[in-house]
């Protein structure tokens, strides 16, 4: 189910906003079930075979939790407890593997060796990546003695709530578990409403006016590419500027809507993207884009290989580990393990330029944040086309034609994209079809976007949310200084109608896929 359709706004979210707070009048604890029963529902909407791999995996992780928990609290030798980790943290991956890298690698193994096995029949189940990492991480907080609590329910609840369940953001147990006990969660509270759906009407607008439209843009050019074509210059940066904005507002505005519905139930979850497009390195970006998933990796990954305690090529080596497993992550394709190495390779060189100026003690440069600032924006739009990309020799020629110039004039170098944006004029809500008019209305656009991005601030800026949320912290109540207002309402109200009209008969969120 689709938090972007008419089915989940206007049925699902009210049976289950109402029954959560109707049945937490007289028993808390049947109303976290309420809530766990109501979020596997979601999960099986789309095919409910997979809810019992969902409730399978969740037994299996809890008992092996509780297995841990027990033997820390025996205080059972320290081999044991690594041991049961080691086999659990085993089984979430294999069952990941299966379902996820299993085709992978048998056309890997084909095109190296030469081999002819085919692929298997296997349909990816949704949101298996972000299930599985954050039971990974219960696990070991478990082993580390973080999560003590062991209640059922609401371990159940934590894995499947429905606002995270999908798409991130990856949860701690330590974030989550606390809320579900404290009776406030389970009381109506007005505010919260209007806060959660103040900020799921801005990601609910992002995903459905800003995310769909630049994918109008993005999608012909990267398939025409896959299909043989080459662009020019202005087609490539089209499509990669395109995907560049449609990846953000897709993904950033379902963490808006996941926050804001959680809001609505009095939960919050932790905030998982920060302007990232606004940072002035890519160590910066990293601490702004997919933040869950970059704490998850920091600190179940990087840290335990070593982090930077061992000189610093063991930590470059590290860090360039960690970005290639968490590209692979991503999807079973090489292209997402060359854009996690490339992002590697980015903040390694990010990494060693900061030491070099500290060594030299070189001044600042006049200007030197808007150029640092665009230098990264380049750098990710360039790496968002190897993500894209189908195959390693699109992303080469897509990635060489941004860089070669033109033979003819701006408008005729369009000429290969436009019968695709002029199939799709009512989405452009442009009357015109000549060259230079789509050109127009593509530039005007992506100025749009790009000032949105920019120029703007995000969500919990807005509503004085916690501002800067740059560890797993949680996001803090609104502030005071925030009130609703008319202009507010009319403003939320027509930005969340203008999307319900303009809702399509299916647009999932690209996250869906990993």
């Amino acid at each position: 189910m689709l938090f972007n359709s008419y089915p989940f706004l206007f049925a699902y979210l009210p049976i289950a906003l109402f029954g959560f707070f109707a049945i937490a009048s007289f028993s808390h604890r049947l109303a976290a079930l309420w809530l766990a029963a109501a979020s596997l529902f979601f999960y099986g909407w789309w095919n409910p075979g997979f809810v019992l791999l969902l409730v399978a995996s969740v037994c299996f992780n809890f008992l092996a939790g509780y297995g841990i928990g027990h033997q820390r609290s025996r205080q059972a030798p320290d081999s044991r407890r690594k041991a049961l980790l080691a086999l659990a943290v085993a089984a979430n991956l294999l069952l990941l593997g299966y379902f996820k890298y299993t085709n992978f690698f048998i056309a890997t193994t084909n095109q190296l060796a030469g081999t002819h096995w085919s692929l298997a029949d296997i349909v990816l189940p949704l949101g298996i990546s972000f299930f599985t990492f954050t039971q990974i991480a219960f696990l070991a907080d478990v082993h580390r003695g973080i999560a003590r609590d062991y209640n059922l329910i609401h371990y159940l609840l934590f894995v499947t709530y429905f606002p995270h369940l999908i798409a991130g953001p990856v949860l701690h147990h330590k974030q989550m578990m606390p809320q579900f006990d404290h009776p406030a969660t389970y009381s109506l509270n007005v505010r919260n409403l209007n806060v959660g759906l103040t900020v799921f009407a801005i990601g609910l607008f992002k995903k459905v006016i800003l995310a769909d439209q630049f994918a109008l843009y993005a999608n012909p050019v990267f398939d025409g590419v896959a299909g043989g074509m080459q662009p020019g210059m202005v087609e490539a940066w089209v499509g990669a500027v395109g995907y560049t904005l449609q990846l953000y507002f897709d993904f950033s505005g379902y963490s808006d809507m996941a926050i804001g519905l959680s809001m609505m139930f009095n939960v919050r979850l932790p905030l998982n993207f920060d302007s990232p497009y606004k940072a002035t390195s890519i160590i910066d970006f990293w601490r702004r884009w997919h933040m869950t998933l970059s704490i998850f990796l920091r600190d179940y990954l990087y840290i335990p290989l070593g982090g930077n305690r061992h000189g610093s090529l063991r930590r470059y080596g590290n860090m360039l580990v960690t970005m290639l497993l968490g590209g692979l992550w991503h999807g079973a394709n090489w292209t997402f393990v060359l854009w996690g190495g490339l992002h590697g390779v980015f903040l390694i060189i990010n990494h060693a330029w900061r030491a070099l100026r500290r060594r030299l003690r070189l001044p600042r440069v006049p200007g030197g944040t808007m150029i640092a600032g665009a230098i990264t924006f380049v750098a990710v739009v360039l790496a968002w086309v190897v993500f894209r990309a189908s195959t390693f020799d699109a992303a080469v020629r897509l990635a060489g034609a941004m860089f070669t110039p033109p033979a003819g004039s701006l408008p005729a170098s369009f000429e290969g994209l436009l019968p695709s944006l002029v199939a799709h004029q009512p989405a452009l809500l442009w009357g015109f079809t000549s060259r230079s008019s789509v050109l127009m209305a593509t530039l005007a656009w992506y100025a749009a976007g790009l000032l949105v991005v920019w120029g703007l601030p995000n969500a919990q800026q807005w509503l004085s949310l916690e501002r800067r949320a740059r560890s797993a912290e949680v996001a803090g109540a609104c502030a005071a200084s925030w009130q609703p207002t008319r202009t507010t309402a009319v403003l939320v109200g027509s930005a969340f109608a203008i999307a319900v009209l303009a809702f399509k008969q299916n647009s999932p969120f690209l996250y869906f896929q990993f």
